[in-house]
C-alpha cells in the first residue's frame, strides 16, 4: 500500500457542531449564574423576648440579652432610709464588671438615657458609666418629694421608654434595647416593671428601639406573598441539543 505524499489536513467541526458548543458553553454558564442568584446571604435577625418583671428593692432583675447563661445588665431598685429623709434611685448597670457592656447615656452626668420608640442605637453615647435612671428623695416630716433623672419624669413616670445597650458575645459587639415603664406610689417609692428586651444578632449593626424583627425579615415576610416565575435551570440533556435545546429550555422557563 502506498503511503499518499500529501501532508495530512486538521479535521475541523462542522460549522453547525461549532455554534451548537458554543450555545451549550453560554447556557451552562447562564445557569450556574441564575444557581448562584439563587443563594441568600446572611440576613440580620432580632432576637425579643417579652418579659413583665417588677423591679423592687428586694427583687433587682438581670437581663441575659442573648440566653447564653451569662447576666449582662442588672436593673437596681435602691432603697435608703434615714431620720427624715428617705430615698429611691432606679439605675442599670452591667452584670460583668471590667467586661465592655455599657448603657447608652450622658458621659457627663452618667445619667441614662430614656429613649423614645424608634430612635436608632448604634455606636454612640456609650459612656463607661451611665446607671442612673430616676431617684426621688422624700422627707418624712412634710411627705414632700423631689424627683430626678430622666425616668422620672419630674414624678409623672414614664410609659414604654428605652434604655440603650451595648454588650459582646464572643468578643464582638451587639446592640439591644431594654423596654420600662417607671411609676411612683402613693408613698413615692420607685414602681418599675421591665416589660420586654431585644438585641441585633448581626455584630457591628444597630437596632431600632423596640424593633421586634429586622427589616430583612419583614422583607422576607412581603416577598411571600408575591407570586415570582422562577427559570426552571437547563437540565445538561436539553442544553446539549445546542440552540434547539436553548429554544426548548427558554420555552420551558
Amino acid at each position: 500500500m502506498q503511503r499518499s505524499s500529501q501532508p495530512r489536513t486538521t479535521a475541523e467541526l462542522s460549522k453547525s457542531l461549532h455554534e451548537r458548543l458554543n450555545t451549550y458553553a453560554l447556557a451552562a454558564s447562564a445557569a450556574g449564574v441564575g444557581m448562584l442568584a439563587l443563594v441568600r446571604p446572611a440576613e440580620a435577625k432580632i432576637v425579643y423576648t417579652p418579659a413583665h418583671v417588677q423591679i423592687t428593692p428586694a427583687n433587682w432583675v438581670y437581663i441575659d440579652l442573648n440566653h447564653d447563661g451569662i447576666n449582662d445588665f442588672v436593673l437596681e431598685n435602691k432603697y435608703n432610709f434615714a431620720s427624715i429623709y428617705t430615698s429611691s434611685f432606679l439605675s442599670c448597670y452591667s452584670a460583668n464588671h471590667g467586661s465592655a457592656n455599657r448603657v447608652r447615656g450622658d458621659a457627663k452626668s452618667f445619667i441614662a438615657f430614656a429613649l423614645r420608640s424608634g430612635v436608632r442605637i448604634g455606636a454612640a453615647n456609650f459612656p463607661n458609666l451611665a446607671p442612673r435612671m430616676a431617684k426621688v428623695v422624700r422627707n418624712s416630716q412634710n411627705s414632700s418629694a423631689r424627683f430626678g433623672w430622666p425616668w422620672a419624669n419630674g414624678g409623672k413616670g414614664v410609659k414604654s421608654r428605652y434604655l440603650g445597650l451595648q454588650f459582646t458575645i464572643k468578643g464582638k459587639t451587639h446592640f439591644g434595647w431594654a423596654r420600662l415603664n417607671v411609676t411612683f406610689t402613693s408613698k413615692h417609692l420607685i414602681d418599675a416593671v421591665l416589660t420586654g428586651y431585644a438585641y441585633e444578632t448581626i455584630p457591628g449593626k444597630a437596632i431600632v428601639a423596640g424593633a421586634t424583627k429586622g427589616p430583612d425579615d419583614g422583607a422576607q415576610a412581603a416577598s411571600a406573598s408575591i407570586k415570582t416565575h422562577t427559570p426552571t435551570p437547563a437540565m445538561l440533556g436539553t442544553l446539549a441539543l445546542g440552540a434547539p435545546g436553548l429554544s426548548i429550555w427558554r420555552r420551558e422557563s
